[in-house]
């Protein structure tokens, strides 16, 4: 048996040009035995076809006829991807042929990705036409809401996903629609004020939550960097979906007033620098996964920029981490509050109190005082989502809240195997004080062993008799709803202020534009009207509101709590 290395030894013994090494051109090809004794022929066996993409490292570079000095450059890859089923296919023959001629595998990392199935778990088959035409998905949702729903899908782990149209249909509403909205807002509003990043330096500004979100931007651009290369692509897009929670749910809807008051100020022209920032670099970095999205809004905020050219997204660079932007006990102190404002929410849920209908008093419960500290300069937002008069800190947290520890079994149960039940009765016994080092992010040593604070849940939950209390795993707060006629009155015109609000929008009126109501009220409804006659045209652009036979544009009648009201809005005459 002769084994021939090359094209060129198959000519030089043949004396026959060789272009196609199919078998039709090779098997009456012949030539001497090197015995001297009858002519060798082709072997009658057909090579296994996975021989041939197992070997593509080298024959897509002519390896060894080609290359040979810098192989190295090119092998091992650094990465392969493909599909779950080619654990017993490609990944295998590279990996068989690598090793057998070099001693290594041919690759250094392995994306897989699992299986697509119809929505009812059968494989997908044009014959039972059990799922949908990719075309007429791209086509209704768009190519970028189908790409990054597959992106953030069991595939990604090598997991099989079900199919779903609706999946794609909430890939839109709870990522692309928010991002766009938000990016929306920062224009509608600049194009009003003919704002222009050159009218604010970047990073400069003394706002707390300014500075909140581009740190956060930052904490995020070092977590995408480091899960991306680790070829952990599944942490992902849960990141960006998280900072864009942050973005439009927490920095937007906290900064609405500086957008909205008359005039540019510095702190209005630093408002619109840091949305702009932050807007293009999400641009940036949602660019691998939502490209056409990515490029539009990049492009679109790029004409803002005097002198820059809209260049595409794509040709840019990955946002680079600026650790000189992060400023991590600042985003500690954000979470905290937002943490705050979710257990007053829900506290206003359980006893059925609108947020637009004010309360007296919240007090923030902690045993640590310097957390309370750190809360205290974010105060005014706390009262404003919360619509509370007065906030209160108290370190005398043992009061109202018993603390407890459980262990992280995700952590801890790996770490100690059999052993996690003895382990978590000892993380259950701990004392007040143990739990409080935890808290400060500080290790503890139990019978030898040192738990890291992740390691090692602590509890909060209010004492018996304490029903204004609620707590997370992180603070507490105590938030009685009980309201006076004057807080009534004060409720009644925010909701006042909302349905005009919505009116404007239904009627189609710009951000900018005046208008005059009229209205007919019950007496009481009236009165709040009256008595909070300034707070509600300041809110709504009023130039007047007369108690008159409503008419306008729009007229509407509403029922606020059993009182009904007739509003009608106008534009105003310029």
């Amino acid at each position: 048996v002769v084994c021939l290395g090359s094209v060129a030894e198959l000519a030089e013994r043949t004396g026959v040009q060789v272009t196609d090494l199919h078998r039709e051109f090779v098997d009456a090809l012949t030539f001497p035995a090197p015995s001297g004794k009858g002519l060798m022929r082709r072997v009658p066996y057909v090579f296994d076809c996975w021989f041939e993409s197992g070997s593509m490292p080298y024959a897509q570079l002519h390896y060894p006829f080609a290359h040979a000095d810098d192989f190295d450059r090119y092998f091992p890859a650094d990465f392969i991807a493909e599909g779950l089923d080619q654990t017993r296919g490609w990944f295998y023959t590279l990996m068989v042929v690598a090793s057998a001629l070099f001693d290594q595998p041919a690759f250094r990392h392995v994306v897989v990705n699992g299986l697509v199935l119809a929505e009812d778990g059968k494989k997908m088959s044009k014959r039972l036409k059990n799922y949908p035409e990719p075309e007429e998905i791209m086509a209704e949702h768009g190519a970028d809401a189908l790409r990054l729903y597959l992106i953030n899908s069991p595939l990604v782990r090598a997991e099989e996903l079900r199919f779903s149209e609706q999946g794609v249909r909430d890939t839109v509403r709870r990522l692309l629609l928010p991002w766009w909205n938000a990016y929306k807002f920062f224009v509608t509003y600049a194009l009003v004020d003919d704002w222009r990043p050159a009218h604010t330096p970047a990073g400069d500004s003394p706002n707390i939550l300014d500075r909140w979100i581009l740190s956060r931007q930052q904490t995020l651009i070092r977590r995408m960097s480091a899960e991306m290369e680790a070829y952990r692509l599944y942490n992902v897009v849960p990141a960006l979906l998280d900072f864009l929670n942050e973005l439009t749910n927490w920095y937007v809807r906290l900064n609405r007033r500086r957008f909205w008051q008359e005039g540019q100020d510095a702190d209005k022209r630093f408002a619109y620098r840091a949305l702009y920032d932050v807007l293009r670099g999400f641009a940036k970095l949602m660019a691998p996964f939502t490209p056409f999205l990515a490029e539009a809004i990049y492009r679109n905020l790029s004409t803002l920029q005097e002198g820059e050219a809209a260049e595409s997204v794509h040709l840019g660079a990955f946002p680079a981490y600026d650790e000189r932007l992060v400023d991590e006990k600042l985003e500690d102190a954000v979470t905290r509050m937002q943490r705050v404002i979710l257990l007053g929410r829900s506290l206003r849920n359980e006893r059925k109190v609108k947020v637009r209908m004010p309360l007296p008093v919240l007090t923030i419960l902690h045993r640590q005082h310097w957390i309370l500290d750190e809360l205290k300069p974010l105060e005014a937002y706390i009262r404003e989502e919360l619509n509370v008069k007065e906030i209160c800190y108290s370190t005398a947290e043992d009061t109202k809240v018993v603390l407890s520890a459980k262990p992280n079994p995700q952590l801890l149960g790996p770490r100690f195997g059999k052993a996690f039940g003895a382990v978590s009765k000892q993380i259950a016994s701990l004392t007040v004080e143990q739990m409080l080092t935890l808290e400060a992010g500080e290790p503890l040593t139990l019978a030898g062993e040192v738990f890291r604070p992740e390691e090692i849940y602590i509890v909060r939950q209010a004492r018996d008799g304490a029903p204004d209390v609620r707590s997370d795993r992180f603070i507490s707060i105590e938030f009685p709803c009980v309201l006076d006629e004057q807080l009534i009155a004060e409720g009644l015109a925010r909701e006042v202020v909302h349905c005009i609000q919505q009116m404007r929008k239904d009627a189609g009126y710009q951000v900018e534009d005046r208008i005059d109501v009229t209205y007919e009220a019950a007496p009481r409804l009236a009165a709040a009207i009256d008595y909070h006659r300034t707070y509600i045209q300041q809110e709504t652009l009023a130039r007047s509101l007369r108690r008159a036979q409503p008419l306008g544009d729009r007229v509407d009648t509403i029922d606020l709590d059993g009182d009904a009201v007739t509003l009608g809005v106008r534009r105003a005459a310029a």
